[in-house]
């Protein structure tokens, strides 16, 4: 029997992730820039570092992957913080290429089988994120040029995008890195800011425009 995703307590219609230890970073700093930009709208902050959510997969996991139920009592709360929710977006530093180890065993424990997706021996995998819409704001320390010329973004958008995003089928929101992060162009790196965080107003709030 399918398994409700629930509706929040508290009535959030956009939950913003975040995975950086230092709260002072411009990670973080883009995130409560965000949370600023949407309001009114009803949107909260998850900051997984200063949350202390342990992101490592466990035998517990294993059997949730394996029975699509009886999901670890912190699991459980992810689930319920996310239930009913219209947009999710994820701001993560981009390290190695890809997201930070936080973020991404976030995603190993919470988007599971029973909740994100079911596997069923005779129809396949039914997606069950549906409702929801994923954006993304990954944090570059490089330039576009370096992204383009080494395939960088696409390599990110093809495993976060397709990988995630669409095998829980979801809707693919904004996607908007935010280049240069750690060069010495306050001004540079600032419009790179306002433009990835104008990028996820107008797709949460297009009668904002």
């Amino acid at each position: 029997m399918p398994i409700e995703r629930g509706r929040a307590e508290w009535s959030v219609q956009t939950l913003i992730v975040t995975a950086h230890p230092d709260p002072e970073s411009l990670t973080n700093g883009i995130a409560r820039l965000l949370e600023r930009t949407l309001h009114p709208s009803p949107v909260a902050v998850a900051d997984l570092a200063a949350e202390g959510f342990d992101p490592r997969f466990t035998l517990a996991d294993r059997h949730t992957y394996r029975v699509g139920s009886d999901f670890p009592p912190d699991v459980a709360r992810e689930h319920h913080r996310l239930g009913g929710i219209a947009h999710l977006v994820l701001v993560f530093p981009v390290y190695w290429w890809s997201m930070p180890a936080l973020l991404k065993g976030w995603i190993d424990r919470v988007f599971v089988n029973g909740w994100a997706f079911d596997v069923d021996p005779e129809e396949g995998i039914r997606r069950r994120l549906g409702a929801l819409t994923i954006h993304l704001v990954p944090v570059a320390g490089d330039d576009v040029g370096v992204y383009e010329r080494h395939g960088y973004e696409q390599s990110l958008r093809t495993q976060l995008e397709h990988g995630i995003v669409d095998y829980c089928g979801s809707r693919r929101g904004a996607t908007a890195f935010v280049y240069e992060s750690e060069q010495d162009d306050a001004e540079a790196r600032e419009r790179s800011v306002t433009a990835a965080v104008e990028a996820v107003r107008l797709a949460i709030r297009p009668d904002s425009r």
